[in-house]
């Protein structure tokens, strides 16, 4: 492990922009049409429950990083595979959020950039904060996160002020029952982004005061959900369900409506703000897959890594997919059941239900 520590404070705010991060980007829960806020509610306790199977197994081994507790739970082979196979999934998804920032950046600023130059410079910045280590990333995350909701209050005055919410296309609600919301939280945002929550399994052991975790993790997952509810209401009540649906960045499709006198054309501040949130997130992913693998095979210098893994996740950020129309059904339909259903709850399950029959 990498001799640093960070407070409760600092974890709270890694988390909250860890998962707001590309959530706020995509149409989040838009197949429960105008129930998507409730569906992003009820997923956001069953991430709850996610959290506490990590969260027991940091109880049961609160001084180690996953990746050695594995190997004491179902053996050294065992859990050395496991452990190595959590790491490649670990890049991978730092490549599918680096994606995701890629194809907005080439939608919205840089038309004629290449995506893999944009994803280029995003990993480049990235691999340099991931090689400075934990504490310089969580004293940044708590710079920025003023930062953050400073845009995030003006940015929703101003569509307050512009009169384009019309609570009318939130009705009716659970028009065709609550059956099709539960699905939705279920079967998708349980998994994105409140099923992520896991990825924290691997920073617990750096917290100074570990007494309050469970309390940090659970105020932290709380006001994401609250925040990610209330965007995506916003969006549905400006432009409509249906519009949501089509749109590839709802949000961004939002703050474009903002007419107020002189002020138009605000792309820039969401451009900004998503680019700070994709810098964190797929900054924890890297630092995580990092430390793990340093873990894993007793690598004296992990920082050393983060430029290799950096190219690792830009390359499989290029890989995943051949158009972003492919890149997004995969995310939510394809990847949710086949990669983080067992990822974040059928592996850790099993795993949590060994650790306890061991410990009793």
């Amino acid at each position: 492990m990498e001799k640093a520590k960070i407070s409760s404070l600092q974890l709270f705010i890694l988390i909250l922009l860890f998962e707001l991060g590309s959530a706020l980007l995509v149409p989040l829960a838009i197949d429960a049409k105008q129930d998507a806020w409730l569906s992003i509610l009820i997923a956001m306790i069953n991430g709850f429950f996610v959290f506490l199977i990590f969260y027991q197994l940091y109880k049961y081994y609160p001084d180690i990083l996953p990746t050695t507790y594995l190997q004491k739970i179902i053996g050294k082979f065992l859990g050395r595979i496991i452990a190595f196979t959590y790491i490649v999934y670990l890049l991978y998804l730092a490549a599918r959020v680096l994606r995701d920032f890629g194809e907005m950046l080439a939608a919205v600023g840089y038309r004629e950039t290449p995506l893999s130059i944009n994803n280029l410079l995003l990993i480049l910045i990235v691999s340099y904060s991931v090689r400075k280590g934990i504490e310089v990333l969580a004293r940044t995350g708590e710079l920025f996160s003023i930062f953050i909701y400073f845009l995030a209050i003006m940015g929703f005055a101003l569509i307050a002020f512009s009169s384009l919410i019309d609570l009318n296309k939130l009705r009716p609600i659970l028009e065709h029952g609550l059956m099709p919301v539960l699905k939705v939280a279920f079967t998708q945002v349980i998994f994105f982004p409140f099923g992520e929550i896991f990825v924290f399994s691997m920073l617990f052991p750096y917290i100074n005061n570990p007494k309050k975790v469970k309390l940090t993790v659970f105020l932290a997952l709380g006001l994401s959900g609250i925040n990610l509810a209330i965007v995506t209401a916003v969006n549905v009540s400006v432009l409509g369900a249906a519009t949501v649906s089509r749109s590839l960045f709802p949000l961004l499709t939002t703050i474009q409506a903002i007419e107020l006198g002189f002020l138009e054309r605000l792309d820039i501040f969401f451009m900004l703000a998503l680019i700070i949130l994709g810098f964190f997130k797929i900054s924890i992913y890297v630092y995580v897959a990092l430390i793990g693998t340093a873990d894993l095979f007793n690598i004296k210098q992990p920082s050393k890594l983060a430029f290799p893994f950096g190219f690792v996740a830009w390359f499989f950020s290029l890989a995943v997919a051949s158009n972003v129309t492919e890149h997004f059904q995969e995310g939510l339909y394809v990847f949710p059941l086949y990669f983080q259903l067992p990822f974040q709850i059928i592996f850790p399950s099993i795993i949590l239900i060994i650790a306890f029959l061991k410990n009793r």
